[in-house]
């Protein structure tokens, strides 16, 4: 299967090379752009339109394909998702300790995009609305109770979704726990080869 992965805040595509070189043993495409700013300084919103671009390049526009997310990189993910069309195309979401529900550090950090990773940010509002949109879509979130940029800790963790606890002190180090490695591998093994039957809204 075709996967996108997807760097967080501050981040290059680098840090989701472990999992790229896992997934690529198992038979699967990998491909990992790096957004820019890094930063995301004039907001998410212009970042998911980016990623979206990038998807559409290295994808044929027919491709199905699965998308994991990072920290910042998940709510990208969900952008597309649910507001560009990806819903569409997309077999599974995997978002790896993302601020799903926004997270208390993001008052730390100026900028567009660290408003809208704040709780109750009017991005995090929009994505509320349409999140009947990944209702067909197999999702599942990672989350480390110890976390310290996710705050609170839920936060990581979207309704309906599989949760799957990984303990893991340092927020970048989630990255390169191989459990999780193991499990979107696993995971993505068990999809349908014939893509999810799903009629849009």
């Amino acid at each position: 299967m075709r996967v996108v992965l997807v760097h967080g805040f501050l981040d290059r595509a680098g840090i989701m090379s472990g999992l790229a070189r896992h997934l690529k043993s198992c038979g699967h495409d990998c491909v990992a752009p790096s957004l820019q700013p890094c930063d995301a300084r004039h907001g998410l919103i212009p970042l998911a339109h980016q990623l979206d671009q990038s998807i559409q390049e290295s994808l044929p526009d027919d491709a199905r394909f699965a998308l994991v997310g990072f920290s910042m990189g998940a709510l990208l993910c969900r952008y597309c998702l649910q507001e560009l069309g990806g819903h569409r195309r997309v077999e599974a979401f995997f978002s790896i300790a993302a601020p799903q529900a926004g997270t208390l550090t993001a008052y730390l950090y100026p900028g567009q995009g660290c408003r809208d990773m704040r709780p109750g940010s009017q991005f995090l509002r929009d994505l509320e609305r349409t999140k009947d949109r990944l209702s067909m879509i197999p999702t599942t979130c990672y989350w480390s109770p110890v976390d310290p940029v996710i705050l609170p800790s839920k936060s990581a963790q979207l309704p309906g979704a599989s949760q799957v606890r990984v303990f893991s002190p340092l927020h970048p180090v989630i990255t390169f726990d191989r459990r999780i490695y193991r499990d979107v591998g696993r995971r993505l093994k068990a999809q349908p080869t014939t893509g999810t039957q799903y009629a849009p809204p």
